[in-house]
């Protein structure tokens, strides 16, 4: 019987560990790292509704904790730090491309909105004190 077919019968594993040289190992100390930073910022974020900050601040801080907290796990549990250039591209770039767009709609709908409004209030103004037919 073949070595491989009869080590697996015996209850052994099929492959030695020496077959698994390429593979990278990380140890748990960075694991532990990671968490216990995920852990601070997550503290950070709390913090935010415990000294109750309101607007832009508030929302910005938040925004900032979720992407560092999102950007760890990728990097670290997800092993895309160990990745190829190419691969952390294909994740990446997607969201950031969707993120620019929406950039752009939301300031293309401000502007739409700025000029309704002036046109609206300021339109109305001004047609009505240089109207001829106006007495």
């Amino acid at each position: 019987m073949d070595q491989a077919v009869a080590s697996h019968h015996a209850g052994q594993p099929h492959a030695s560990a020496s077959d698994h040289s390429g593979q990278q190992q990380h140890g748990i100390r960075i694991y532990m790292w990671i968490w216990a930073l995920l852990f601070v910022f997550s503290a950070f974020s709390y913090m935010v509704d415990y000294f109750r900050l309101q607007g832009m601040v508030r929302w910005t801080l938040i925004l900032i904790f979720m992407f560092i907290k999102a950007g760890f796990i990728v990097a670290i549990f997800m092993h895309a730090a160990w990745e190829r250039l190419a691969l952390k591209l294909t994740i990446l770039v997607p969201p950031l491309a969707l993120l620019v767009l929406i950039g752009l709609m939301a300031i293309e709908g401000d502007y739409t909105f700025l000029t309704r409004v002036s046109s609206f209030v300021l339109g109305n103004a001004t047609t009505e004190t240089t109207s001829p037919h106006a007495k």
